[in-house]
């Protein structure tokens, strides 16, 4: 094995050299050898086998020859424990979690704690944990939402060699119930709220020895019968404890697993994907190499700390010694929070970041007259500056941006998105308005998050960039969807990811680890890309929910999805359809302002929401609209719904129709909508008639 690897590395080597020394060199001539020396190349492409000479693998431009697995910079560092000793001793007086949130309930100005004062608490809280007879690699879970008590616990778990399992507070009783007894967690971190869920199916979850409540007072603690064999404790007990009996670190290897989390799908049971320190140490130095922050940086926490996306931006944050402001819990008071804390780091999803954008541009076309023509004039002046690499006349902000920029705090200075594809006019508008650098990256927890992420400095949207350094990408036909590496102009197909950032595997699932891991170590990452210009990798479609129409077509329901929200109705969307029938079918949930603005220009008298997504007249206009908005992404005939049914009920993670990583849940939705999936093919099979007639 160490020789195949060896001979491969050295055949890239002679390829690189060979091609550089010699400009008439056949291998510089071949269009992918090139890619080497491209001057905007953002990816070099290397032969999958020696033995075929097939150039199919993509590597960043970054870090070619070699995948990388530590920081460059502190190569010693191999696990989440080895980065927060680093973070603590380096950064021990720099501010590092703050709250708005006082003893009392009530908010306030951000309090801090330091990088020296959370590792005296992640020493308490470890030595508690080892005090209650907790053994190394057991599992702890954590079953409350973002705040900073979330972040010291597992850092305190990295450092006693346990195994950290995030238990999503929106996930529902079942789901947590499931997951704590498959992953057998012996020790589990809850507030009030949860503490009261976990009590109620106590008897069910027999692993379960510790429960500790954070923000709990010790004289509201339950005493429970000592038959049961669990203690209930607060936070503030825990520590105590820790401090008056500290035991020393158990640090973990870099091999052992650091967290198991569990990611619910979009069908049957959560799978408990498992992450070693290693694997979450690459991703992120792999990210380093890309992507620089600095003490002075400001953080705020609001994605899900339970995601592999925010667990990947902390350790990020901490070994860069940056500062990590949490929101107070509703993210309705997101901006609130914002403004308060002023931060200069912000991640977020497409969906908050579309709910910006419509806010914006509903607000300009409604001021109408000097004020919008001023904004087209202001945006489009700067998007030209942009586009040619250049910094726009500062006037434009002044008169036009900053106010935007405001909302966000003032000080944003980059900004990410992730999770799911984010159109490129909402990126663009992004980078004109707030005045900052806005990168899209592409990942999964099965990849420890990242796999590609764009250059801040690339002038193009639309693509998620380049292969994390960490990591090789390549694309595997897809026959039966007509996507093959031979497609021209791009070649396209199933995005497959290989490195040190890939997974363990499903805990306790050996059948499902082998459906997405292949015997050579690729994941099957499910998702359709095409490579573009420049080693650019871009996001087209979805393999795992494609389903056959009656008349054979394959659909990929989600790449129709995200064409349809980009209607102006439109906030969510459920595509359907079966083999059963020759179309398609959609249930839309509609975007609130922009229909009641409809019905009072179509005269539609307003009673209710779903008085107006009754209506006829409604009914139509957003279908037409959802067509014009189809034909302009090209989709082909098939791909049209032919019936819509809007709704006013958002799909959320409360009704199940949603993951936490804001999927939609096709089979519970299709359970949902059963009665209005069936009214809109009998209209449907009405229309064919009639039009026969």
């Amino acid at each position: 094995m160490e020789s195949k690897a060896s001979r491969r590395l050295q055949t890239i080597h002679n390829h690189i050299t060979s091609a550089a020394a010699d400009p008439h060199s056949t291998l510089q001539q071949n269009q992918t050898a090139g890619e080497f020396f491209t001057e905007q190349g953002y990816s070099v492409v290397l032969p999958e086998k020696l033995k075929t000479g097939k150039w199919n693998v993509y590597r960043s431009a970054t870090s070619p020859l070699k995948l990388v697995s530590r920081f460059p910079d502190h190569p010693d560092i191999g696990t989440l424990h080895d980065n927060f000793v680093y973070a603590s001793e380096t950064f021990r007086d720099y501010k590092y979690l703050g709250t708005r949130i006082n003893e009392d309930g009530a908010i306030g100005e951000y309090k801090w704690t330091t990088y020296g004062e959370a590792a005296k608490a992640r020493l308490a809280i470890g030595s508690g944990l080892v005090a209650h007879g907790i053994p190394k690699g057991s599992c702890i879970g954590l079953y409350f939402i973002n705040r900073p008590e979330w972040i010291i616990v597992d850092h305190a778990c990295s450092a006693y060699s346990y195994i950290s399992v995030p238990l999503y507070d929106t996930l529902g009783p079942d789901a947590v119930k499931y997951i704590v007894n498959h992953s057998s967690t012996q020790a589990i971190f809850c507030v009030p709220q949860t503490l009261h869920i976990l009590l109620s199916f106590l008897s069910e979850i027999p692993s379960v020895r510790l429960i500790v409540v954070v923000g709990g007072l010790d004289e509201l603690m339950p005493s429970l019968p000592s038959e049961i064999g669990v203690k209930v404790v607060s936070f503030s007990k825990l520590i105590a404890q820790g401090s008056n009996d500290r035991h020393p670190f158990c640090p973990p290897k870099p091999d052992d697993v650091a967290t198991i989390c569990y990611t619910s799908g979009t069908t049957g049971t959560p799978k408990g994907a498992v992450l070693s320190h290693g694997n979450l140490i690459a991703n992120v130095a792999g990210g380093s190499l890309e992507i620089k922050f600095y003490p002075s940086d400001v953080y705020i926490s609001y994605l899900p700390l339970a995601h592999i996306y925010e667990r990947s931006n902390q350790i990020m944050l901490a070994y860069y010694g940056g500062s990590t402001g949490f929101y107070q819990g509703d993210s309705l008071k997101l901006l609130d929070d914002m403004a308060e804390l002023r931060p200069t780091i912000f991640c977020s999803v497409p969906r908050l970041y579309n709910r910006v954008y419509d806010g914006v541009m509903n607000a300009v076309k409604s001021s109408g007259g000097l004020k919008e023509r001023l904004f087209n004039v202001a945006f489009n002046a700067k998007k030209q500056a942009i586009l040619k690499g250049k910094n726009a006349s500062p006037m434009w902000d002044r008169l036009v941006f900053n106010k935007i920029k405001n909302k966000l705090g003032g000080r944003v200075r980059f900004m990410v998105s992730g999770a799911s594809p984010l159109s490129p006019e909402v990126l663009d508008f992004l980078k004109v308005c707030c005045g900052c650098s806005v990168v899209e990256g592409y990942g999964m927890t099965e990849s420890s998050c990242v796999i590609t992420s764009m250059n801040k400095n690339d002038v193009l949207s639309g693509h998620v960039g380049a292969p994390n350094p960490a990591c090789e990408v390549k694309l595997v036909d897809v026959p039966e969807m007509n996507y093959t590496s031979d497609d021209q102009p791009y070649p396209r197909g199933e995005i497959c990811v290989r490195g040190p950032i890939v997974f363990q595997g499903y805990y306790k699932d050996e059948v499902q680890t082998r459906e997405v891991i292949d015997e050579e170590g690729w994941l099957h990452t499910g998702d359709i890309g095409l490579w573009a210009p420049g080693g650019r990798l871009k996001i087209i479609d979805r393999k795992k929910n494609i389903f056959k129409l009656a008349q054979g077509e394959y659909i990929a329901p989600e790449k129709i999805e995200n064409v349809y929200v980009k209607s102006k109705f439109v906030a969510q969307c459920f595509v359907y359809g079966d083999s059963f029938n020759s179309s398609l079918v959609a249930i839309v949930c509609v975007d609130p302002d922009m229909l009641k603005a409809f019905a009072a220009k179509d005269g539609i008298k307003f009673e209710s929401l779903e008085q107006v997504c009754n209506d006829p007249r409604t009914r139509t206009a957003v279908l037409a609209d959802m067509d014009a908005i189809g034909k302009e992404a090209q989709l082909r005939g098939f791909e049209f719904a032919r019936s819509v049914t809007l709704i006013a009920e958002p799909f959320t993670m409360e009704n199940g129709l949603l993951t936490p990583t804001f999927k939609v849940k096709r089979p519970q939705a299709k359970a949902y909508f059963a009665k209005a999936i069936e009214k809109m093919y009998e209209e449907v099979s009405a229309s064919e008639k009639t039009f026969v007639r």
